[in-house]
Formats: C-alpha cells, sequence, structure tokens
C-alpha cells in the first residue's frame, strides 16, 4: 500500500471545498482512496463556536449540545468529557481548538451526504471508476498513550473484508474475523499526513495487497449502520454499560 500526503495552503473558513481540492489534487489513478481530514470539511462549512471566556466551563457546555451521550467532567482525572457521538467513542465530542482562528471547532454536519458529495465530485472531475473517499479525524485508545487516524465516514468501496468462514494457516475456522478497511487507511494515512503544523490535509492511497472491492455508489444506510456496534452487543459492553451515560444535544 503507498500512501502519498498531499501538502496544501491553509483552508479559509467558508472556502469552497470543492475548488480547494482540485487545486492541489493533480492526478487521481484508478483504484485509488483519497483520504480527507474531517477539519477542512469543518473549515468549509463554518463550524465554529467562538470561545469567548476560554475556559472549561464553556468547551463542556458546548459538547453537551454536540454530542449524543457524554460522562460529566468530573468523572475524568483530566477534567475531559468522554462521549458517544454519530456511534463513535470521542473525546470532548470531536471538538478541537488545534488549528483554529481562536474558536472551537466543531465536526462537519450531514457528514455521510457531504462525503458522498464529495466522492461523486473527484468521481466526475478526475474521470476515474473506481475511487473512495475517507474522511479522517485523531482518536485515543484506551491503555495506550498517543493518538492515530480514525475514519469518520467512507463513500466508494466495501468497508469491510469479511473472513468468517475461512481457515487460517493452521486450518482453523475463523468465526469473529472482519477486516475494517476504512479504520486500517485511515490510522496509515493520518500517520503521513500528521498531527500538528504539517499542513497536509490529504492523501492520496493506492497500490494495495489487500484486495478492496469498489462499489459504483454511494453506501446505503443499510451499509453504513453494520459498521456499528450497538453497546449491547460490544466485546467491550461490561465497560461501556457500566457507567452513567448523560444525554446530550440542544
Amino acid at each position: 500500500m503507498k500512501v502519498t500526503a498531499i501538502k496544501t495552503k491553509v483552508i479559509q473558513p467558508g472556502e469552497d471545498l470543492f475548488k480547494f481540492l482540485h487545486e492541489h489534487i493533480s492526478i487521481l489513478e484508478e483504484r485509488s482512496i483519497v483520504v480527507i481530514t474531517s477539519k477542512i470539511l469543518s473549515f468549509a462549512q463554518n463550524r465554529f463556536a467562538p470561545a469567548i471566556e476560554k475556559t472549561r466551563e464553556e468547551k463542556h457546555d458546548l459538547v453537551r449540545r454536540e454530542t449524543d451521550l457524554y460522562l460529566d467532567p468530573s468523572k475524568s482525572k483530566y477534567d475531559i468529557m468522554i462521549t458517544i457521538k454519530n456511534s463513535l467513542l470521542a473525546v470532548n465530542a470531536g471538538i478541537d481548538e488545534s488549528n483554529s482562528p481562536g474558536q472551537y471547532i466543531l465536526w462537519p454536519e450531514n457528514l455521510q451526504e457531504f462525503t458522498n458529495q464529495i466522492w461523486q465530485f473527484l468521481r466526475e472531475t478526475y474521470k476515474v471508476k473506481d475511487l473512495g473517499v475517507i474522511i479522517t479525524d485523531s482518536k485515543t485508545m484506551p491503555l495506550r498513550w498517543g493518538v492515530t487516524g480514525t475514519a469518520v465516514s467512507y463513500c466508494g468501496f466495501n468497508p469491510l473484508i469479511d473472513k468468517r468462514g475461512l481457515t487460517d494457516i493452521f486450518g482453523r475456522e475463523m468465526k469473529m474475523t472482519q477486516i475494517q478497511i476504512a479504520e486500517a487507511i485511515a490510522i496509515a494515512a493520518v500517520f503521513e499526513m500528521g498531527e500538528s503544523n504539517e499542513q497536509r490535509p490529504l492523501a492520496i492511497v493506492n497500490d494495495f495487497q489487500q484486495a478492496i472491492e469498489f462499489q459504483d455508489r454511494v453506501p446505503d444506510e443499510e451499509e453504513i449502520k453494520a459498521l456499528s456496534i450497538d453497546p449491547e452487543d460490544d466485546v467491550y459492553a461490561p465497560l461501556l454499560l457500566s457507567v452513567p451515560w448523560k444525554k446530550g444535544g440542544k
């Protein structure tokens, strides 16, 4: 697999994302996946909230409004909020202050719809058929220091390789294994794109050794839902269900 991160100019609030992509992507080959950080989608949508007092309390109130479920910050040693938003476990509902113009950056709205539009634009503009798009953010992992990338939406390919029913090298049947392609590619791409001032919000990934099943359509609701696990069915259910989640929302 080959990952090519692309250095760009700094995107401005409200800037046309499609024009931005066209300015910085010179060519796309068949069977490529374009990886885009969610932050530039947020910039294009003007998804900011003013940082007036710049206090923890101000940010916590914003998190409560923006997330689906949350834990009170008092539950954290670091005074942060563990949240679930769009079926993703995240810190502070993905609200960020790094690389921002002095405001809080919120997650993009209508994320899957916007991802589908980007996919359609890139296919039409670069005249390619087999193309994927992944939108990424950063994530932390329990029991590990450091951040990696994560896929928050995708389009243009089957995101799971189902290994169930196949056998391992010793002939034993595999009963649980599905490879999460979007997540795996997001981790590799974000590593190359960087996490601070690298100014590389785009990457093109190709030359896969794994078989990627590209699709000539946007994902349907059933396919998107199949990527998420209800907390009751999750292997981490003993942890997820043992804490006092509160409902967020405006």
